[in-house]
């Protein structure tokens, strides 16, 4: 059938393709934003009230003429005020707290760095899609690691210890007191170090299956001072060392394994007989047509050339998405061997689950 002699409702037409310009308006601008964040253009502008081109391209030891061009991509885009008066730019107090405080927990700009990953492992992601094969995690493109890292850390540091954990029976407590903690996918280690600086009572270990990331958790974890009673290693979710857990952690991790029932029943085994599991995902409804929002748009997408990708390259026997949903989760736990599981709190951005045996 030719396409062209199905009659079009025009006014749907128009709207999709609005849709299309803005999400192409998004993407360049995304460039824009890394730019700014690269070359410290937000950081000039933070504080201090109205600038001209000149003197924001002074502050940051940039080319006049690229910032102006720069400027005017962001007063178009609702990221910089413009002073038609003065011909001056402004970066107001929110946008701000958006784009130059790196400790902000909507710090975006290093986000960007994942979509920069993705568009340089799509030919990766084309060769996948045709043969069914997987993309393991440490086969992208190396700004995926530092964007996670980085998008993940703020998240964390203003929600883990004020919010998540005291949502969780009895954690705290054991915490404050001196527990043992396996923080099981840490990455680069931010969500280990954060509890090692609220807790030190406690000890901390570490494990990621992705070797360069261990190292560089051990390094942050030097530069944090709680290099001492914090220990990262190079392990898998069902093969690390270790018993009698107090608490062990997945952070937006156990969706991404190839495995996640062999995962959770490792954690069974190595758990202390009145631990906890904390599980933090990202937000989902258990329904396709729940999950239709931006947050769901970026979830789905993310999965389809990370998540899903990993998972199916460890043999693919649950794959289960970025938006895999409480119900399904809950399953891979009951599988697992535990009889306690619910859902402690959520944000627009993640799940906490608690799951006990």
């Amino acid at each position: 059938m030719d396409i062209r002699s199905i009659p079009l409702d025009e006014s749907k037409l128009n709207a999709l393709v609005t849709r299309a310009v803005d999400d192409l308006s998004a993407g360049y601008g995304g460039v824009m934003v890394s730019l700014g964040n690269r070359l410290g253009l937000y950081k000039a502008m933070a504080g201090a009230g109205p600038l001209s081109a000149r003197e924001v391209a002074g502050r940051a030891g940039c080319a006049e003429r690229y910032v102006r061009e720069w400027l005017n991509s962001q007063v178009a885009g609702g990221y910089v005020t413009y002073h038609p008066t003065s011909d001056t730019y402004e970066l107001t107090p929110e946008q701000a707290f958006v784009l130059a405080d790196e400790d902000s927990p909507v710090f975006m700009p290093s986000a960007w760095a994942i979509s920069a990953s993705m568009w340089s492992d799509e030919d990766k992601a084309v060769e996948a899609f045709r043969t069914g094969k997987g993309i393991p995690w440490g086969d992208h493109d190396g700004r995926l690691y530092c964007g996670v890292a980085a998008f993940y850390r703020n998240a964390y540091r203003g929600s883990l210890v004020s919010e998540w954990l005291p949502a969780l029976d009895g954690v705290v407590e054991k915490l404050k007191a001196g527990a043992r903690v396996a923080d099981i996918g840490c990455g680069h280690g931010y969500s280990t170090i954060l509890m090692a600086q609220a807790f030190p009572a406690s000890e901390f270990h570490g494990f990621d299956a992705h070797p360069e990331s261990v190292t560089e958790a051990q390094r942050l974890a030097g530069e944090a001072g709680v290099g001492e009673r914090v220990r990262f290693a190079s392990a898998r979710a069902d093969d690390y060392p270790g018993r009698d857990y107090d608490l062990i952690c997945f952070f937006d991790c156990l969706h991404d394994m190839g495995d996640p029932v062999a995962g959770a029943a490792h954690a069974a085994k190595t758990l202390a007989p009145d631990g906890t599991v904390m599980l933090v995902e990202p937000f989902a409804n258990d329904r396709v047509e729940d999950n239709i929002s931006s947050v769901g748009r970026m979830y789905y997408s993310a999965s389809t050339m990370i998540c899903c990708a990993h998972a199916i390259s460890e043999g693919g026997h649950m794959v289960l998405g970025a938006q895999a949903g409480e119900a399904r989760l809950a399953d891979v736990f009951r599988k697992a061997g535990f009889t306690r599981f619910r859902r402690a709190m959520a944000t627009p951005f993640n799940l906490i689950l608690e799951a006990r045996r």
